[in-house]
């Protein structure tokens, strides 16, 4: 039997999901499915649901729960990743202390100090994984699902494994579009690229015409532009339409969360980029309700069709040679021409029994490349402090960040980063006893004296000028 390992099965309703694609796809009925968290609290629950599924279905397919991670990906064949180191505890750190400090997230998981956080509790242990890949199953595929996507993709670009990274933004947004334009969905043709979370449809057409016309005259009607407010405002502003939610684009650029100004500047709506904490919020509401039922005690046991969910067509597609198209994220290698070589992009990728294989997509919109850029820059930084653990380096990639920036000056990003790696310590260990340096604020007489320095010759004159100026 193929094995399937599944790193965070804790994660019951996504966990459950992936399992029932996987079981769902004939030439992949018989796969064995290790349940791996670090208790079995949940992946009992798990266990016990997919094994009501498998008898009544006559299926082939077993079920085993370990807390051991390296028993779990001893001989896998793939490895399915969908942790959260931390869980809602270090989530809310994520949220509420920036908060504090004045920067205002919807999600909190891809960008901004959440997303740079998550990725810092994130990488050291994805690290470790591929580490135990290459010794206990070197030729298994790692199949990522753990934010922020693009960061922990930059790092395993670095490993010898093979992986991809897979978010369902392209398969949610299409549904978007298809709605807009009449168009049923497996009728649209489309290229998208760029980076997870800010990916852009550069095409988009229904057999050979172009649908950008009839959705851009969607969205300057009120019904159509008000379900999407920040995508539309970026869409006619930069004239592409872009893969993922208004609540997570609001928090990638700094235009619209900086001040409750910016959040209802667009419409009579206090929440125009999405509502603070949205994503903390919900998390919170589905952990209490559900905290001591079990969620598919009363779940039917009939087989569902697949969802749209990646995953199991990846590995149909690499088990039988069924070419399976979708996007991916992986190293750039040339992917987006005016991205940079090492980031993690996010385009067209095809799966097949010799492997994935990236595609070309060439250059972005020049305006698409700069945005995209301005995320990239503090990816960089972020997987380097991951990894270092310099909390310098944790500084400058926050201070990157484009809300951040828009709301903070250097030392209150510094004072907020000093104060998230003290409450995050125990999910921290690259980072033990070490804290950004303290930088004080240098109080300035009202009588004091420039000091005297040398001027450089060559800007002599700019201070000539200044003087002429009196």
């Amino acid at each position: 039997m193929r094995r399937v390992a599944i790193i965070g099965a804790g994660s019951v309703v996504f966990c459950k999901t992936l399992i029932l694609d996987i079981m769902a796809t004939p030439a992949l009925e018989d796969t064995e499915f290790v349940l791996m968290a670090p208790s079995t609290s949940k992946t009992s629950q798990v266990k016990a649901y997919i094994d009501r599924v498998i008898d009544a279905n006559g299926l082939k397919a077993r079920t085993v729960v370990t807390t051991d991670r390296r028993e779990a990906l001893r001989g896998a064949s793939y490895v399915i990743c969908s942790f959260q180191i931390g869980g809602l505890s270090a989530f809310e750190l994520d949220y509420k202390i920036p908060l504090k400090y004045g920067v205002d997230q919807c999600i909190g998981d891809t960008l901004g100090p959440g997303g740079v956080f998550r990725a810092l509790r994130s990488i050291p242990v994805v690290l470790d994984i591929a580490r135990d890949m290459e010794e206990l199953c070197p030729k298994a595929v790692l199949l990522n699902y753990v934010n922020p996507m693009a960061m922990i993709c930059w790092a395993l670009g670095e490993t010898n494994i093979q992986y991809v990274g897979l978010c369902h933004g392209v398969q949610t947004t299409l549904d978007l579009i298809s709605g807009y334009t009449g168009v049923p969905k497996n009728e649209i043709d489309f290229i998208t690229g760029g980076i997870n979370h800010m990916g852009w449809f550069l095409k988009i057409e229904h057999k050979g015409k172009d649908l950008y016309p009839l959705l851009r005259e969607k969205f300057e009607q009120p019904e159509y532009y008000v379900n999407e407010k920040v995508r539309a405002e970026v869409f006619r502003h930069f004239g592409y339409f872009m893969t993922e939610s208004t609540g997570h684009l609001s928090e990638y650029v700094p235009w619209f969360r900086q001040s409750s100004k910016a959040l209802g500047l667009y419409c009579d709506e206090p929440a125009f980029g999405g509502e603070s904490g949205a994503y903390y919020n919900w998390c919170t509401y589905v952990a209490n309700k559900y905290k001591e039922t079990d969620l598919l005690a009363d779940e039917p046991a009939d087989l569902p069709p697949r969802s749209v969910e990646y995953c199991a067509y990846i590995i149909e597609a690499l088990e039988t040679g069924k070419t399976f198209k979708f996007s991916g994220n992986l190293r750039n290698k040339g992917m987006i021409a005016n991205l940079p070589e090492d980031c993690c992009a996010e385009g067209l990728v095809y799966a097949d029994r010799t492997g994935i294989h990236r595609t070309i997509v060439g250059e972005l919109p020049p305006q698409c490349a700069a945005l995209n850029l301005t995320n990239i820059n503090v990816q960089r930084l972020a997987v380097l402090a991951a990894k270092s653990g310099d909390p310098e380096t944790v500084v400058q990639a926050v201070a990157l960040d484009p809300l951040t920036s828009s709301v903070l000056t250097l030392k209150e990003i510094r004072d907020m980063v000093t104060e998230m790696l003290e409450a995050e310590a125990e999910w921290l260990p690259q980072f033990a006893g070490k804290r950004p340096r303290p930088t004080p604020t240098i109080a300035i007489p009202a009588d004091v004296q420039r000091a005297e320095v040398p001027i450089d010759p060559a800007l002599a004159i700019f201070s000539r000028f200044g003087e002429l100026a009196k």
